[in-house]
């Protein structure tokens, strides 16, 4: 699946007109996509300079922040949507962050390498880490500070109180509805506080 391919299907998981927050939104082109396709305006958060510098460039605000000071400066349901892609796995508190997504949109939205794809467990039952597209360093020099499943965000999110609206895998350009803990690479949810 193309990068532009993978912003439009979260794209269409976002609803029109919707104030979105987008934590670890990289070179903004996601918010840029969501306000001129689908009408919405909000905020990025990114910490990386040139990340911020291009989505500034891009017509997007940004705003540089360590994700794992929290999102203090935000009040409850300040959005519609938050996107926190790809972001999960490099962060140290996973579940205060997941939480505050919760607590500072109506909708979440994440999505995540999911480690319990069937090409990781081959490896690691050959006694190996995997490397693939989807993680694609070597265990030693990974951003990665934790790996996760489709399986275990599931019982993650009910353990906070998240009902979980929809749940894919994301595999080659496919979506995956049927057994995506085993056959998808990527893990995408979009759920609500109960």
């Amino acid at each position: 699946m193309s990068n532009r391919q993978a912003l439009e299907l979260i794209a269409d998981l976002v609803p029109q007109g919707s104030r979105v927050l987008d934590l670890g939104c990289g070179d903004g082109a996601l918010l840029a996509l969501l306000r001129d396709r689908r009408g919405c305006r909000g905020y990025g958060v990114e910490l990386d300079d040139a990340k911020v510098l291009a989505g500034v460039q891009r017509g997007v605000n940004v705003l540089q922040r360590n994700l794992e000071e929290g999102l203090s400066l935000f009040e409850d349901n300040s959005f519609d949507v938050v996107l926190q892609l790809d972001t999960l796995q490099n962060l140290r508190n996973t579940e205060d962050m997941l939480r505050e997504t919760a607590r500072v949109g109506r909708i979440g939205i994440v999505s995540f390498p999911n480690f319990a794809h069937w090409p990781n467990r081959l490896r690691v039952l050959q006694g190996r880490m995997p490397v693939t597209k989807v993680l694609p360093y070597q265990w030693y020099d990974t951003p990665n500070i934790r790996v996760g499943t489709f399986a275990d965000f599931e019982i993650l999110a009910r353990k906070n109180g998240l009902h979980i609206l929809d749940a894919f895998g994301l595999h080659e350009g496919e979506v995956v509805r049927h057994w995506p803990n085993l056959l998808a690479s990527t893990a995408v949810f979009k759920f609500e506080h109960r």
